[in-house]
């Protein structure tokens, strides 16, 4: 009877998502917000930061849809002043502006890592992680050219070429990690 009871509370939620997958959905949101503020300063405002990597991390572990849809959360939060952006920033200003295009492709980024996620094959997550970031520095470049004026020659050494060394270390400790971390939290949800 009380599991029937557990069981029943968790159905409710938004559609299709149970209440606990509410609760890691709303953890992941605070710890890209907290990671936005571990910051190594670079020259040109184009902060380096360890959100793409937790981004990636919620889509490894909670798949592509709740993955995307928690940074999307994070992404409108921001949007509305709550300072979770690198240095506690917030605001449609700092979507809007120069690093927008980085910001904008977060969500492609979970989702992509989650995709791969729920393969269970580390070639593939490497692969699908690859693809991501560069989707994310595409984004960046385009957006950080066309806010700054940059040609995109200028524009990549300024906002890509400095992150694709942490980018690279990024994609082996995922690959390394995500389904052990992906194995833990099943333990947890089972639990």
């Amino acid at each position: 009877m009380a599991t029937d009871k557990r069981k029943e509370g968790e159905k409710k939620g938004l559609p299709g998502i149970h209440i606990r997958q509410l609760c890691y959905m709303s953890v992941f949101v605070a710890i890209i917000a907290v990671s936005a503020q571990i910051i190594i300063p670079l020259p040109h405002g184009v902060p380096m930061t360890l959100q793409t990597f937790t981004i990636a991390l919620a889509g490894i572990l909670l798949g592509p849809k709740k993955g995307g849809l928690t940074v999307l959360i994070y992404i409108l939060l921001g949007g509305v002043g709550v300072p979770v952006f690198a240095g506690f920033l917030g605001g449609l200003g700092v979507i809007f502006g120069f690093t927008g295009g980085f910001i904008m492709s977060f969500p492609l980024l979970a989702y992509m890592a989650g995709i791969a996620g729920s393969k269970s094959n580390r070639a593939w997550l490497a692969c699908s992680l690859t693809l991501g970031f560069a989707l994310n520095f595409l984004f960046g470049l385009l957006w950080f050219g066309m806010i700054t004026g940059n040609t995109l020659h200028g524009a990549f050494f300024i906002a890509v070429l400095p992150f694709i060394p942490m980018s690279v270390i990024e994609v082996i400790l995922l690959t390394i990690v995500g389904f052990r971390m992906k194995g833990m939290m099943a333990t947890l949800v089972n639990s």
